[in-house]
């Protein structure tokens, strides 16, 4: 395991709120209104905050060093974008890992052995509290076409391949690419493969802050 100063290390910190109140509660988000008030000054402000069940992405390496992709229509954005497997955290209980392995075998219709954690991030934390863990997936079984799961909506069109990790590194850094999951994960795994390997990453259970109670 690679060693980081705790001085550049995130900390947990909660400043005061004065109130808070619910303004939307939609199918996946929500969207609430908080005045805090400030710790320095005490002068109160308001912030929009979405309200997100967090999310689970997968960069799935095979033996040739292949990263499998899926190229998946995105509404709010008017592209298909080509992703890594992914999906939300919104069954109740469930562990990161096992939502992990749920969405690789739904989405990229395989399994792995390996799984290690490559990063974690805070997708927009300016506007939402959506929390995302990458995971470095080796090992790599296919799952036979009859127990292949069916997807539905966007992900009834969501067709995958295998891509060089270096040629996704290329297609991040070129403009190529642009989903934020896939270019954090394809560099992380690039970084890792070349400063210390695969092995020094954390384990899959991994200790995650922001999901933890403080």
């Amino acid at each position: 395991m690679w060693g980081v100063s705790d001085a550049i290390a995130d900390r947990r910190e909660q400043w005061p709120v004065d109130t808070s109140k619910t303004m939307f509660e939609g199918k996946v988000v929500a969207l609430r209104q908080d005045i805090v008030r400030s710790p320095v000054d005490g002068a109160t402000f308001a912030r929009d905050v979405v309200v997100h069940p967090g999310a689970v992405a997968i960069v799935a390496l095979d033996k040739q060093d292949q990263v499998l992709v899926v190229s998946q229509y995105r509404h709010p954005v008017g592209h298909r974008l080509t992703e890594l497997p992914a999906g939300l955290r919104d069954v109740e209980g469930e562990p990161p890992l096992l939502a992990a392995q749920r969405e690789l075998y739904e989405e990229g219709h395989i399994r792995a052995a390996d799984w290690r954690v490559l990063v974690d991030v805070f997708s927009s934390p300016g506007m939402t509290d959506e929390a995302v863990r990458v995971y470095l997936a080796r090992g790599i079984t296919h799952v036979p076409d009859d127990e292949r799961h069916q997807g539905e909506h966007e992900e009834a069109d969501m067709p995958t391949s295998w891509v060089p990790l270096a040629e996704l590194v290329r297609a991040v850094l070129s403009g190529k690419v642009q989903n934020a999951l896939l270019s954090v994960g394809v560099l992380a795994a690039w970084s890792a493969h070349h400063d210390g390997g695969y092995d020094a990453l954390r384990g899959p259970d991994a200790a995650w802050s922001a999901v933890e109670p403080s």
